[in-house]
Order: C-alpha cells, then sequence, then structure tokens
C-alpha cells in the first residue's frame, strides 16, 4: 500500500486518524501497533512474521543487555565479568540475527549469481539461482531495530517499558518502509508523553500535502522521463543528460515527497521524526551532499559504522579506508548489484579526496554557483549506476552522455518523446522548485489561512492528477 493511492488516502489514513483520536490515550499504542502491522502485511501478509521475529529478537536481546534476563552459563564468574559477558552476548545475537536476515533476503540471490559467474570462469557447471521474495522495507526496519541493542550497551538510551512500546517504535507504519530512520532514544519518552494540538496537527496536514504533491505532480512526470531515457538502448548525448537530470529529480522528490508525507503523518499523532532532506542539491561538496541527503541513513552509518571502525582516529589513511568502505557498504545497502557498490565507490572516493584536502572539493576555489553545479555533475554521473539495471547498461548510458557510443537509428524519436512540451516545462518547474523555492521543513513550521488555501487547493489537484497516472512507484520501497 503506497501513501500516493486512494485506498490509503481514503479508507486506510482516514480510519486510522479516526480511530486514533477516538480511543482513549491507554489503547492508542495497542490501536497504532495493530493498523501498523495491517499497513506492513497488505502486499505479502507474510512479511508480518518476519518483521515481529527481528522486533521480539532485538527486544529480548535488549532485556538481556540491561540485565532484564539473565543467561544461566555465564554465571558465577568472577567480578563484573558475568555481566559483561552477557552485555556482549546481547548485542552480538541482536547483531548477527539482523545482519542474517538481511543478507539472505537481499543478497543470497546476489552471491549464488556471483558464484555462478566463478564456477562458469572455471569451466564447471553453472547451479541454479534461486529467488528469494524481498520483504518491503527490510532495510530499513532492520536497521532501525537493530540499533536499539546497540544503543542499550552503548547505554546511549533507555530500556522499552514492554514489549507493546518496541513494538509500536519497530512498526509505526509512517516512516516503516522508507524511513526516516528512528532511533529508539528519538522517540522513547514520545511513545507515552507525546503532545497533540491543533497546530502540530496543520502541520503535519502540511508536510503531508507538500510531500504528496512532489510525489504525484514532479516524482512521477520525472519518473517517466528517467524510464524512457534508461529503457532507449541507446541516446543522443544531450538526451542522455536530460534523462539522468530527470532520474535526478524523480528519486529527490519520490523519497522527500515521501519523507515529508512520513513526518506529517507522524505530527499528525503527536511524534516529532527527525529531518531527512535539507536540499541535497544545493551542496558545493560530496561532503556537503552526505550532510544534506538521506540525513537519518547519513547519521545511522556513521555512529554503527563508521566511528566503531576508528572513524578519523587512527590516521589518514585510515580515515580514507574508513570512508570508502562506509559507503560501499552503504551502497550495498541500497541493492544487491555491482552497480549499487559502485554507486557507493564514487561517493566514498570522493569524500575521501575531500577529506584529505580539509573536507573541500578540488574545485573549491570556484564560485559557489559553479562549486554547486559541478557536485551536481558527480551526482549524476553516480546516480546512472544507481538506475541502470546492471553494469553494462550503466557504461552504454554514460557513453552516451560523453558522446563516446554512436545513437541508434530510433534515438530521434527517443528524443521527440523526451523533449515534448510537457515534459521539457516539467524539468524547468522542477529545477525552479529545487533550486529557488523553499524548503517543506520550514515552510511547514506554521500555517497561515492563505498557506491553508493553497494547500488545499495543491490537495485537490494533486488528488485529481493521482487519478490519471498509471505509473505510481515509491522508490525507496524496494530498498
Amino acid at each position: 500500500m503506497v501513501f500516493s493511492s486512494h485506498v490509503f488516502l481514503f479508507y486506510f489514513l482516514t480510519l486510522v486518524l479516526g480511530s486514533y483520536y477516538v480511543m482513549p490515550a491507554r489503547g492508542r499504542q495497542a490501536m497504532l501497533t495493530l493498523v501498523s502491522y495491517v499497513f506492513y502485511g497488505w502486499a505479502n501478509p507474510w512479511f508480518v512474521f518476519l518483521m515481529l521475529f527481528s522486533t521480539l529478537v532485538d527486544y529480548y536481546c535488549g532485556k538481556v543487555i540491561v540485565g532484564q534476563i539473565r543467561i544461566p552459563w555465564l554465571r558465577n564468574r568472577p567480578g563484573g565479568e558475568e555481566r559483561s559477558a552477557e552485555r556482549k552476548l546481547g548485542v552480538a545475537v541482536s547483531v548477527v540475527t539482523g545482519l542474517t536476515l538481511l543478507g539472505f533476503f537481499k543478497y543470497f540471490p546476489f552471491v549464488q549469481s556471483n558464484l555462478n559467474w566463478i564456477v562458469a570462469h572455471f569451466g564447471r557447471e553453472a547451479f541454479e539461482v534461486y529467488r528469494v521474495t524481498l520483504p518491503l522495507g527490510i532495510s530499513f526496519y532492520t536497521f532501525q531495530s537493530m540499533s536499539y541493542p546497540i544503543d542499550l550497551y552503548r547505554r546511549q538510551t533507555v530500556p522499552a517499558k514492554n514489549l507493546m512500546d518496541f513494538s509500536c517504535y519497530v512498526a509505526l507504519f509512517p516512516q516503516l518502509v522508507a524511513g526516516p530512520i528512528v532511533r529508539y532514544s528519538d522517540i522513547a519518552h514520545q511513545l507515552h508523553r507525546r503532545s497533540h494540538s491543533l497546530d502540530k496537527f496543520s502541520r503535519g496536514v502540511a508536510f503531508f500535502v507538500l510531500g504528496f504533491a512532489k510525489k504525484i505532480l514532479l516524482a512521477n512526470p520525472m519518473g517517466e522521463v528517467a524510464d524512457a531515457a534508461f529503457g532507449a538502448g541507446g541516446l543522443i548525448w544531450h538526451d542522455a543528460w536530460v534523462g539522468v537530470l530527470g532520474y535526478a529529480f524523480q528519486i529527490y522528490f519520490d523519497f522527500s515527497g515521501y519523507s515529508d508525507m512520513a513526518i506529517g503523518m507522524g505530527l499528525m499523532m503527536g511524534f516529532n521524526f527527525p529531518r531527512n532532506f535539507d536540499s541535497p542539491y544545493w551542496a558545493d561538496s560530496v561532503t556537503n551532499f552526505w550532510q544534506r541527503w538521506h540525513i537519518t541513513l547519513s547519521t545511522w552509518l556513521r555512529d554503527y559504522l563508521y566511528i566503531p571502525l576508528g572513524g578519523n582516529r587512527k590516521g589518514n589513511v585510515r580515515t580514507y579506508v574508513n570512508l570508502m568502505a562506509v559507503m560501499l557498504l552503504g551502497g550495498l545497502w541500497h541493492g544487491a548489484s555491482w552497480n549499487f557498490v559502485i554507486w557507493g565507490g564514487i561517493h566514498g572516493g570522493m569524500l575521501a579526496g575531500e577529506r584529505a584536502m580539509g573536507k573541500n572539493p578540488l574545485y573549491r576555489s570556484a564560485p559557489r554557483v559553479l562549486r554547486i553545479a559541478l557536485t551536481f555533475v558527480v551526482v549524476l554521473v553516480a546516480w546512472v549506476f544507481f538506475r541502470a539495471p546492471d553494469l553494462p547498461d550503466a557504461l552504454g548510458y554514460l557513453g552516451s552522455m560523453f558522446g563516446l557510443s554512436s545513437a541508434p537509428p530510433g534515438a530521434r524519436l527517443v528524443s521527440a518523446s523526451l523533449l515534448d512540451h510537457y515534459h521539457v516545462a516539467m524539468l524547468v518547474v522542477c529545477a525552479v522548485v529545487v533550486w529557488l523555492c523553499r524548503q517543506s521543513w520550514s515552510w511547514a513550521q506554521r500555517i497561515t489561512l492563505p498557506k491553508a488555501l493553497v494547500l488545499l487547493a495543491l490537495f485537490a489537484y494533486s488528488v485529481a492528477v493521482m487519478w490519471t497516472q498509471k505509473f505510481n512507484p515509491f522508490i525507496y520501497f524496494f530498498f
């Protein structure tokens, strides 16, 4: 069930909000948990059991870490060794279980395919590759759930009062399948003491409407441009740049729109979720880009991977290696493909190079407008690997972008489709919104009557357009 569908808008969300506000305060936690499991199981009910298993493992590992459950075979150790061993066991079981689930469901076919390539290289017969259905949002809720026992081990959060609290935290439907990634410490107190007000609810509606409009009015048309370009099999160089520009706009408005809607629904129910985007295409370096793009993932990778690897505390060379390792793994987190690894490698290499220059890009002496433009070009080149279905297609697309491959006979027809009046107009509108308009985060902080009228008109128009669209995926649902 996607947010930008009539089933979600007019049935699910309406029923949830109505039930939430007529429900006594003591029953809201259970109600939110139940509807979140319904939401998650809408596409495939079996996915619910996987999320429930992950939740139970991390919750009880947390109880081991804080000493609420003791391990019999670790008793009678001298001094504090018993508690230390129990704490390490609790966090180890959580991390291993989470990574095993993620590894099996997301990377098992990828590993099989690569093993087949090695086997074929040595002249042996390839074995059958078994396909595994990828549960929606497993990358997000696994990271989110796993952070809880790690934070307990570090003494950076308080233990959940009960299983219902923790289940609600993991399953909370607004940010369940595509973030933002919320840590338990972010909302631990909100699970019992969150505030509700007309101002907060109205800001939530504003966030939701703005995100919904981003998705329907901007991301979906740009998705048509990107799909036409990347599926063409060869393009004239300027059409290839238009196609990847369309994808850059699509993924930004798609993902930031989802985050806006998640934050908005959270506010409607009293939750304050963290900010996930801060005008990333205004970045004047790749370092700055990752301070603005998917902020909750960036901080998660920093706190749970980069710093434990040593961060910048063990010399320059180790810092560069750590940055590259984190971004390679971050790329692989997005998908089981060498394309994602290369995408992460491009960003990791740029981050390491900029760190060597004092967190400045090679073009640091250029005017800010030019630094922004050059950073955006780097991001566009990297997006090619993110979007292309495989490595040969990515390299072929880059060849088209830089005029290194000849366009096929039908390229003019694709060009006419990409550069028709509607799509050109939408590209211009997207550029204006990205580089000239205020962000949702600041615009929705205070709602006035004129803003309310704008939101009402925008929502009505977006709903009308939604009914006409057949193309309506959420990109990050598949990560």
